[in-house]
């Protein structure tokens, strides 16, 4: 049991020391969402580096944690330009989406606006932060429905 309370307060930590994070309702389940978003982001031509499964983990430890899954992934035609304007960005690269289960049971989507970027960076102006933050809002929306 305080295993898994160590977890969740873990995983509660990380969530509010990301800041400037948009929160989206799926009307899916996590695995269902997660599946959608994998299938629009290869449709627009994005590579998918990796979907780690955070329960999973759990369990290869014997512990429990609500079902919770981040999809990482990234398109070097819009992150090589941000990279160039300021390489210390390259430590937000690539993009991440966390789905993960609610204490309520619902299905939450998660990820950084990355037009927030330019508050830490030097990337002021920056029309790609615009355009990704743009594709981020559609993609999230329409693996929610």
């Amino acid at each position: 049991m305080k295993l898994k309370v160590l977890i969740l307060s873990l995983f509660a930590v990380v969530a509010l020391s990301a800041g400037n994070l948009t929160i989206k309702s799926s009307s899916n389940s996590v695995d269902k969402t997660v599946t959608k978003l994998q299938k629009i982001i290869k449709s627009k031509g994005a590579t998918l580096f990796a979907t780690i499964d955070f329960r999973k983990g759990a369990k290869s430890i014997g512990a429990d944690m609500t079902n919770a899954k981040l999809i990482i992934f990234g398109n070097p035609k819009l992150g090589t330009r941000i990279m160039q304007r300021d390489i210390k960005a390259a430590i937000e690269l690539p993009m991440k989406i966390l789905v993960y289960k609610d204490f309520d049971g619902k299905t939450q989507i998660e990820y950084k606006d990355p037009k927030n970027l330019e508050k830490n960076y030097d990337l002021a102006g920056c029309s790609v932060l615009t355009k990704m933050s743009n594709i981020l809002n559609k993609i999230t929306t329409k693996a929610g429905m």
